[in-house]
């Protein structure tokens, strides 16, 4: 193997979720925190947004390491073609329960992989379609309380209690809707260099 097996790995994010989800491939790596502004631009599209965003980040980060492989997430919940991100309090997070009820929802999960040394670059997104049950204002109100799921996108905390809010998830990658698609993730981290299973 080459010297990128070496290479250290960088998760540019400091969200618990992706963290808990990146140790799963028992790989060293070390989380540093990205400084990127997530104001979506005029006109884009959800996944267009949580493209950009995911190269944003890890970018931001590997300029501080260059010779890291670093990884960069973002997540976008796509209503209509309308994005919705993190509601920040309780009230946007009401709000958008009550607009995602009964619908089907597409959470726009992208993942980049850099390496500036070696100047490896590229994303992947992965689409879940996810059919939210057609809640009461009770219902929405209880899961709240109980999940406080204010840092995720559409309100959605499917790992915990906000499974019990939807009604089907199709997708080919079990992880992405909780906020890193470990699928596309290891594919990209060995086309970087790193090795994620090794005898």
């Amino acid at each position: 193997m080459s010297s990128q097996h070496h290479r250290p790995l960088i998760l540019a994010s400091t969200s618990v979720y992706r963290r808990r989800l990146l140790e799963r491939l028992r790989l060293p790596f070390s989380v540093v925190a990205s400084d990127v502004d997530e104001t979506p631009l005029p006109g884009e599209t959800p996944e267009t947004l949580a493209c950009r965003l995911a190269l944003a980040k890890a970018q931001s980060v590997a300029q501080a390491h260059p010779g890291a492989v670093v990884i960069g997430s973002d997540q976008v919940a796509d209503l209509d073609g309308q994005a919705l991100g993190k509601p920040g309090n309780h009230a946007r997070a009401v709000h958008q329960l009550q607009t995602m009820r009964g619908k089907t929802v597409i959470f726009q999960t992208a993942v980049a992989v850099v390496c500036l040394e070696t100047g490896f670059a590229q994303t992947e997104l992965a689409q879940v379609k996810v059919k939210f049950r057609d809640l009461s204002d009770a219902q929405i109100e209880a899961y709240l309380l109980a999940e406080t799921p204010y840092d995720c996108a559409g309100s959605a905390k499917s790992e915990g209690l906000g499974i019990a809010l939807l009604e089907r998830i199709d997708n080919d990658d079990p992880t992405a809707l909780i906020g890193l698609p470990l699928i596309r993730t290891c594919r990209l981290i060995e086309a970087a260099g790193i090795e994620v299973i090794t005898a």
